[in-house]
């Protein structure tokens, strides 16, 4: 019987520290399976997951002797936390130890798609050298415009500012005397979402931000603007998203997040949209945020295994 289940990568470094003092059982591919992953999680204490694990129903039911669930990142979408809370379960998010890598994504993909000039390579490899066509924008003196306005939001707001950018930003449940709405500008939805050059979605998902960026949405964006999804794929409305790049009423997308994860047959409906940028769930996961994660989230299930926490 294994301690601790890890069903996803995970530093080597922090498995190491983990081996030290307890039996590990790492299979990053555990995920996709689990009938065994209800097997092995049976006796176990103590379970590390990412964001494919889906620690509810039948896994969560054979997890008689569960104690701990530490997550690789931040986002609890795949934990059913009303049943871990009902049963005492401890559930330890990596709170901040990724923030950076998503806002370099966020800040970078901005900047890819305003500049436009990265999407010319079939054009190059034909031959042709489309220059004029290809001029894009600057960053500088653009309005950012966040969908949400948690941890990671501000620290893209403060990065924004350092390269000129104003922001602004619509969180409901950030009371109005917090302190760090005095550099960004608060406002409702529809004024962000109107009035801005990046548009970038820090939601989580919940049954009310569920859809939130539709087609009534887009309508409302800039023509020329650009949207990043580094957040929850079911907070936005794909074939809508599709509907706007194909019809020039948005000016570029980078998602990171889908409704379905991996994309597998559905990824094809992306297929010959102009300006969008797909990547795999990663805009978290560098090599240095990696460490960060891992060894943070085995410090935390070590202390709660040892009723330091």
């Amino acid at each position: 019987m294994a301690d601790i289940i890890i069903t996803e990568f995970m530093d080597e470094a922090a498995v190491a520290m983990l081996r030290a003092r307890y039996e590990v059982h790492h299979d990053p591919e555990l995920f996709g399976k689990p009938d065994e992953l209800a097997e092995l999680v049976a006796q176990s204490p103590a379970l590390i997951v990412r964001n494919q694990t889906q620690v509810r129903g039948g896994v969560l039911t054979a997890a008689k002797a569960l104690k701990v669930v530490g997550r690789l990142g931040v986002g609890l979408d795949n934990i059913d936390m009303e049943a871990c809370t009902a049963r005492g379960i401890k559930v330890f998010p990596a709170t901040g130890a990724n923030s950076l890598s998503v806002v370099e994504y966020v800040i970078g993909s901005a900047m890819v798609l305003l500049r436009g000039a990265y999407f010319a390579n079939a054009a190059m490899v034909a031959g042709e050298f489309p220059k004029t066509k290809l001029i894009g924008r600057e960053i500088a003196g653009k309005r950012l415009g966040l969908v949400g306005f948690g941890a990671i939001a501000r620290d893209a707001a403060n990065h924004a500012r350092l390269l000129g950018m104003n922001v602004v930003a619509y969180d409901p449940y950030v009371p109005e005397d917090d302190p760090d709405w005095q550099a960004t500008q608060r406002l409702d939805l529809d004024a962000v979402l109107s009035s801005a050059d990046v548009i970038s979605i820090h939601l989580p998902l919940t049954p009310e931000t569920r859809g939130l960026i539709g087609k009534e949405a887009f309508a409302r964006m800039k023509p020329d603007a650009v949207l990043v999804n580094a957040a929850r794929g079911g907070v936005m409305d794909e074939e809508a998203l599709i509907a706007a790049l194909k019809g020039g009423k948005l000016g570029g997308a980078a998602l990171d997040v889908f409704e379905e994860e991996p994309l597998r047959e559905g990824g094809k409906r992306f297929a010959g949209t102009p300006n969008l940028i797909l990547t795999p769930h990663i805009a978290g996961n560098t090599v240095e945020s990696n460490g960060r994660v891992s060894g943070l989230v085995a410090e935390r299930v070590m202390a709660a295994l040892e009723g330091r926490i």
